[in-house]
């Protein structure tokens, strides 16, 4: 069973409660029960960690070195601001999906650049929290494709 890490940024703490017509309604923790139930469906477990601070989320990254088979990661804000996330991530060797629950492309110009999509092997913007779930799935297949000797 391999380990796909679910990193969230600052701010997705507040998720159902900030900016609903942006965000909708549902929160990190039903996010993260559609997360274990999608992996637990595709034989994988989850480590899902939401901090405000870049450092943990870089500390993260680091961990899933160790013992992850890919990393679902929806940066935030940190998304247009982090080079120190981004150097994390180019040192991960397993496949990286970035994740916005929004479309970022509609909205403010400053969205519209990511460091984190630099390293990302996939991104999904504007799909809702649904995102989580089809980036879960396309890791699997980035490991069910790579077998056994890349976990």
């Amino acid at each position: 069973m391999s380990t796909i890490y679910v990193l969230n940024g600052p701010n997705l703490n507040l998720l159902g409660k900030r900016q609903p017509p942006i965000y909708g309604h549902e929160t990190l923790a039903d996010v993260e029960r559609d997360c274990r139930r999608v992996a637990d469906e595709l034989g994988h477990q989850i480590r899902f960690h939401q901090s405000n601070r870049e450092y943990e989320i870089i500390d993260w990254i680091h961990e899933a070195r160790e013992d992850g088979a890919g990393i679902v990661i929806n940066p935030a804000a940190f998304t247009h601001t982090s080079v120190a996330i981004l150097d994390a991530l180019n040192t991960f060797e397993q496949p990286v999906i970035e994740v916005h629950i929004s479309n970022v492309h509609k909205r403010e110009s400053f969205r519209h650049h990511s460091y984190v999509s630099l390293r990302a092997d996939g991104v999904i913007a504007g799909l809702g929290t649904e995102g989580y779930q089809l980036a879960i799935r396309r890791i699997a297949t980035l490991i069910k494709m790579s077998g056994p000797s890349a976990v």
